[in-house]
């Protein structure tokens, strides 16, 4: 099977710019809170690093890691590799991801984090499929919605290739 980028969706100038846009937003709406940041690993690194240098409120990060694609174009159950290291309770946690896409893997890992107790639980997606949606869940903040293509780069991967791309470009599957 090959694989090749057939097209760049999104160029590294336009990351920039949603990444301040979304940081600007974050700040005016957690001024004066106790934020956290929850990045989905792998693919929500890149983007967290870039969001989390532009937002300027106090902020802390943790990680969670789990799985669902498992070398697939489609996601399967989700699985918690590594859990978080410390309670939420006097948290406001914004949870970023790179991309909404089914919903299933988001509402899962939703569902786990609000069972720890948070201030509040809210959502920030890079990238935003709509249309791929069969569980409702909806970011406070996205970043961009893109048509239904299998995208990677700027943390996305396929195969766990791809991540390292500085823009998002459309992955064509033979």
């Amino acid at each position: 099977m090959g694989e090749r980028i057939r097209e760049v969706l999104i160029s590294e100038e336009e990351i920039h710019g949603i990444v301040a846009d979304l940081a600007a937003r974050i700040n005016r709406d957690y001024a004066g809170k106790h934020l956290i940041l929850i990045g989905i690993l792998k693919g929500a690194y890149v983007f967290l690093a870039d969001l989390a240098r532009a937002i300027t409120v106090p902020c802390e990060i943790e990680f969670l890691r789990v799985s669902s694609y498992r070398n697939q174009t489609e996601p399967g159950g989700l699985e918690v590799l590594s859990d978080l290291s410390r309670p939420l309770e006097e948290y406001d946690v914004l949870v970023v991801e790179d991309i909404l896409d089914s919903g299933k893997t988001l509402s899962a890992m939703l569902r786990h984090l609000s069972s720890k107790h948070p201030r509040s639980l809210r959502l920030c997606a890079f990238l935003d499929k709509p249309s791929r949606r069969v569980v409702p869940v909806e970011a406070e903040y996205t970043g961009k919605q893109i048509p239904d293509e299998f995208v990677v780069g700027f943390g996305l991967d396929y195969a766990q290739r791809y991540r390292s791309l500085p823009y998002v470009g459309i992955l064509e599957i033979d």
